[in-house]
């Protein structure tokens, strides 16, 4: 199989904060699994593009979901033209012919399917296809990577210690203002004033994670927003429909915050 179609073409934008580089090539380097950990919309996708497209690997990336099934996964046997014929899923298909798998907020997963990531992981390296009586042998160049969202955890849905363990861990969070600013200034095309203002509202927002909020506004929120501005729209009407009104339904919250992002206009 060609697995031209899963590279990379444009280098991705990353804007490093520490050696996290440095740190997953030496991971890839030993094929290490890695967990990348972090809030919602804080770069851990982009991140792992990035280092795809300088590490020029292929990379497959599956969004997990709760009726995700192992099948999902790994694959299925199927009718065709020619009768029922074997189709590998993504998983396989990184395994098999040496991709980077990447499983995205893989606590959204059953805990029943992440399990068949388990032989992967250690030195065995290999996939068990049950229902094709196949164990295929990672190729030398796989790797897989998940991303993890310890907000999420909870008595139903977090990542059984059988599986956080068998992965090294970059943890993500959102940057420091100065390099966010930056950041949201690239990726939304605006100037910095106006970055630096989105910012600030960024920052108000996650103050008030825990008194109200789950999660305050994220990177990837504070771009949604810069993107309406550099099309003409004003911050507070911006933030209203980037940030406030996705982030929470609470009336007494939005007035807070529309406040809030009113203060900084």
């Amino acid at each position: 199989m060609d697995l031209q179609d899963y590279l990379i073409r444009d280098e991705p934008y990353y804007r490093a904060v520490g050696d996290e580089r440095e740190q997953f090539a030496a991971a890839y380097a030993a094929r290490m699994p890695m967990m990348l950990k972090g809030p919602t919309g804080c770069g851990k996708t982009r991140f792992i593009e990035h280092m795809a497209y300088r590490l020029n690997k292929p990379l497959i990336t599956v969004a997990c979901h709760e009726d995700m099934t192992a099948s999902d996964l790994v694959g299925r046997y199927l009718l065709d033209a020619e009768g029922t014929v074997w189709h590998d899923g993504p998983l396989s298909i990184a395994v098999r012919y040496g991709a980077i798998c990447y499983l995205d907020e893989v606590v959204e997963a059953r805990q029943d399917t992440t399990v068949v990531i388990h032989p992967l992981t250690d030195d065995r390296r290999v996939l068990p296809l049950e229902k094709k009586n196949e164990l295929i042998e990672a190729h030398p160049d796989f790797q897989i990577v998940i991303s993890y969202n310890p907000g999420y955890q909870s008595v139903l849905k977090d990542l059984k210690e059988s599986t956080k363990q068998r992965f090294a861990a970059l943890e993500f969070t959102y940057p420091e203002a100065g390099i966010e600013s930056e950041i949201v200034m690239h990726e939304a095309g605006i100037d910095k004033k106006t970055a630096e203002l989105l910012v600030q509202v960024g920052v108000r927002s996650r103050n008030l994670k825990g008194h109200g909020l789950d999660e305050g506004a994220s990177t990837r929120m504070l771009i949604q927003a810069g993107r309406l501005m550099a099309q003409g729209i004003a911050l507070k009407d911006a933030c209203h429909v980037a940030i406030v009104l996705p982030i929470t339904d609470d009336p007494e919250l939005r007035d807070a915050l529309t406040e809030a992002i009113t203060a900084l206009s």
